[in-house]
């Protein structure tokens, strides 16, 4: 089983493959909590470059409400994660976490419903893309 969902986005910047994202996360339920700017802190802190990579931290509300519910703990593994990088030849890769993936280490059968449910939420986002 892979932990996450891919695509590779031919013809897309990278600044406008986030703001598809963004919306086609946004008809899934999601809102993007965090954006981490790898490229930028790896620049800050290590004074190294890096390619252009962006964390962005998607949460949709009722499920992670219900999971909440189900399993106190599970915080540690909200938000969804999806990546956006671009590649040495311009082209950009969008990645989501599989939820089922990291929700299978919690021994709460309940959460794989859930989590279920997330992945097809999320694995619409890439296809869309």
């Amino acid at each position: 089983m892979s932990y996450y969902y891919s695509k590779v986005l031919e013809q897309t910047g990278f600044e406008e493959a986030i703001e598809k994202v963004t919306e086609a996360l946004k008809g899934e339920g999601f809102g993007v909590l965090t954006e981490i700017d790898v490229k930028g802190v790896l620049k800050k802190k290590l004074d190294v470059d890096f390619k252009k990579y962006r964390i962005l931290g998607a949460c949709n509300p009722n499920f992670a409400y219900k999971a909440l519910q189900t399993e106190d703990k599970i915080g540690v593994f909200l938000p969804c994660n999806v990546v956006v990088e671009e590649h040495e030849d311009g082209k950009v890769e969008v990645s989501a976490v599989d939820p089922v993936a990291s929700m299978t280490s919690v021994p709460n059968d309940a959460l794989l419903g859930i989590a279920s449910e997330v992945r097809q939420k999320l694995k619409r986002v890439v296809d869309s893309l």
